[in-house]
């Protein structure tokens, strides 16, 4: 698994050309088990880098403005906590079936479940979330388990601030897929995450609230130049409460943001 690891994130220093990811310090998101937490560089407060290998934006500028915002996370958790993780959640995930028409229309391909983890890797892995969030607004211990087929994807959207508070984490296993945010003000500002098994993605702040963030389909999946075959994609996801008042004027966002690229839907 860690070979096929390096020979991955080879392919994508070779694509990428090395200097086109977000830029970070030497060793920021080593890509060793557990590099998520702990360590100089290595905390998940607004402070943390991103691996830079695993990062694209639409401009230097936009890459400065979102950092410690958006935020990927390369090895996060190591093969045999994935495993854990995946028998743990895995039960709950069969009683469901698999559908195309989410109550929001963001989703297509999926079954999900909510879950508290009480493993043992599920419970280091909420310890190892938590210092994403702010102290005062720890995520919820119950995560939101989302299980895409390989023909599946999540649409642009926002998640709505009435069942959602500041920041999102989420922790991605078995296929790697590609994460894209564009913003809802200028649309030519976008934002990629190349989310490979065992990572870890953190969105919070502007890139919360004023980005689209989707899980880009198979026939769109693509980081740069590099093509990133989509398979079956389970995702652990980690979210914190609301607050009474919604940030203003963010508080009658509905639940999905339509896309805007694409006309409104006919009402």
């Amino acid at each position: 698994m860690q070979r096929a690891r390096g020979l991955w994130r080879a392919g994508v220093a070779a694509t990428l050309g090395g200097s086109r990811a977000l830029s970070g310090p030497p060793g920021a998101g080593s890509g060793a088990p557990g590099a998520g937490s702990g360590g100089p560089g290595g905390g998940l407060g607004p402070e943390a880098e991103a691996d830079p290998a695993l990062l694209r934006a639409s401009s230097p500028e936009l890459a400065r403005r979102l950092r410690g915002l958006a935020l990927v996370r390369g090895g996060f958790v190591s093969e045999g906590e994935a495993a854990e993780l995946l028998r743990e959640v895995e039960p709950g995930l069969r009683r469901g079936r698999y559908q195309n028409d989410h109550w929001d229309r963001a989703i297509t391909g999926y079954r999900e479940t909510e879950r508290g983890l009480r493993g043992g890797a599920g419970r280091a892995l909420l310890l190892r979330v938590t210092p994403a969030f702010p102290p005062r607004s720890p995520p919820r211990p119950s995560a939101h388990v989302l299980d895409l087929l390989p023909g599946g994807a999540v649409g642009p959207h926002v998640d709505s601030v009435k069942f959602c508070g500041c920041t999102i984490a989420g922790v991605s296993l078995l296929s790697p897929s590609v994460l894209r945010l564009q913003s809802l003000r200028d649309p030519q500002d976008w934002v990629e995450l190349l989310l490979e098994p065992g990572s870890l993605y953190i969105l919070r702040g502007a890139a919360r609230y004023e980005f689209t963030h989707e899980i880009l389909p198979d026939e769109k999946s693509f980081f740069g130049g590099l093509r990133v075959p989509r398979g079956r994609r389970v995702a652990l996801i980690f979210r914190n409460d609301p607050p009474e008042t919604p940030p203003d004027p963010l508080s009658d966002l509905p639940a999905f943001i339509e896309d805007p690229r694409e006309p409104p839907a006919p009402k």
